[in-house]
């Protein structure tokens, strides 16, 4: 390899550095320092005094470093069924919520994908319109939609369709409706974006040969659909099953999701270490699979490429 081609290919790796740089620093500082924090939060043991926690590393006069790391607070997460509940709870509330926008959002985004390119930027501006307003304003809003003197109550009274309003505040399906509301951009998007690159040709071809359009969609635009899939579905699901607003909002006493047991722990009992605990453990039970799914989905890319 000679001089030119090394420093050739040098500047391509310190260019490639320059540009992971920026987003490998921001989540070093807002992630992972944090987190660091947090886990070693989790460790500790509540105390009267402020921060609320024990000190888990302390130096004594000697400059001796000393290290007190407690397991209690995982011990009590395992044995306390309030937990596990909520746990399994925000699981099955973000799955079926992600499974609703895909169903609902894969039409739309197959319609979409299917106009001119005039109607699809209309179309997508429209999807996009409500992140122009504020998160909290939106579920504000939904408020107003679904509570029992809200806008659609009073419509379904005008067209006689129901004699008294329906009960829909403080149930797991205002919960749904909010998921479902807010989210449903994130499953449109990435479906669109794949949808509209697919091939238009191997569709053609499946009509030559005989298949019928129910097939060539199972057999062609579905599977060559998955990365857009797979794109919403993550992004619906995440933030989905860690959602705090929506369930304090529209939600009732029964809709324990981790994030309000978060909530609860940090500013209602002022529980720092049992609170960390939680979020470490969250963590881990939601980013362990999905790293472990991303890694052998990449192999098998990699297989196929």
């Amino acid at each position: 390899m000679g001089p030119g081609v090394l420093a050739k290919f040098q500047l391509a790796r310190h260019r490639r550095w320059l540009i992971i740089a920026p987003p490998l620093l921001f989540l070093l500082v807002f992630f992972l320092i944090p987190f660091g924090f947090a886990l070693t939060i989790s460790f500790a043991q509540t105390a009267i005094r402020v921060p609320p926690y024990t000190d888990v590393f302390s130096m004594d006069a000697h400059h001796h470093l000393h290290v007190a790391a407690h397991l209690d607070n995982y011990r009590y997460l395992v044995t306390d069924k309030v937990y596990a509940l909520s746990y399994l709870y925000s699981l099955k509330t973000a799955f079926f919520s992600t499974l609703i926008c895909l169903l609902i959002g894969y039409p739309m985004a197959y319609g979409i994908s299917r106009t001119s390119r005039s109607t699809q930027s209309i179309l997508l501006l429209i999807i996009i319109l409500p992140f122009w307003t504020s998160f909290l304003l939106r579920v504000y809003a939904l408020e107003g939609i679904i509570r029992e003197n809200g806008l659609l109550n009073q419509a379904l009274l005008w067209l006689g369709l129901i004699r008294e309003p329906l009960k829909l505040m403080h149930t797991t399906t205002a919960v749904y409706l909010g998921i479902i509301y807010s989210y449903l951009p994130f499953m449109v998007l990435p479906l669109f974006a794949t949808l509209e690159k697919l091939d238009r040709t191997l569709l053609e071809a499946s009509a030559d040969l005989g298949s019928p359009p129910w097939r060539a969609f199972l057999d062609v635009t579905l599977p060559l659909s998955m990365p857009g899939v797979i794109a919403g579905s993550m992004l619906v699901f995440i933030p989905a099953i860690g959602e705090f607003v929506i369930p304090t909002l529209l939600g009732g006493a029964d809709n324990l999701m981790i994030g309000r047991v978060l909530w609860d722990e940090f500013f209602g009992n002022r529980d720092w270490p049992v609170a960390s605990a939680v979020a470490v453990a969250f963590l881990v039970l939601l980013v362990g699979p999905i790293a472990i799914y991303q890694h052998y989905h990449s192999k098998e890319l990699e297989a196929h490429a």
